[in-house]
């Protein structure tokens, strides 16, 4: 079992950067394919980011490619999520989760522990 605890978020100005960061606890977290996913008020939970557990793989929602980035320290049992050209849209609460399986995958479905979400305002 892993427990997660993300902080970092804040309130910023659009075009500005955020870097969120997801600390676990236990000595398993290597074993874990690492997400981050987001919700908008009124909207449904959606994927932002995934990282596998070798660190070799990403993938990224296509609503922040090339803004987002997601790494992984298992060092520190760690995982981060640095975002730059920040836009009012992406506004949410952002959950960091832990999916234990073998496939890595942007199923929020599949993924088993999460944190209990930092929230992110980007003001116009």
């Amino acid at each position: 079992q892993v427990q997660l605890v993300e902080s970092g978020g804040g309130l910023v100005q659009a075009g500005g950067s955020l870097r969120l960061s997801c600390a676990a606890s236990g000595r398993t977290f290597s074993r874990y394919h690492m997400g981050w996913f987001r919700q908008a008020p009124g909207k449904e939970r959606e994927f932002v980011a995934g990282v596998n557990r070798s660190g070799a793989n990403t993938n990224y929602a296509d609503s922040v490619k090339g803004r987002f980035t997601i790494s992984r320290d298992d060092a520190k049992n760690t995982v981060y999520l640095q975002m730059n050209s920040l836009k009012p849209e992406d506004t949410a609460v952002y959950y960091c989760a832990a999916d234990s399986s073998f496939v890595f995958t942007q199923n929020l479905a599949r993924y088993d522990y999460w944190g209990q979400g930092t929230q992110v305002t980007v003001s116009s």
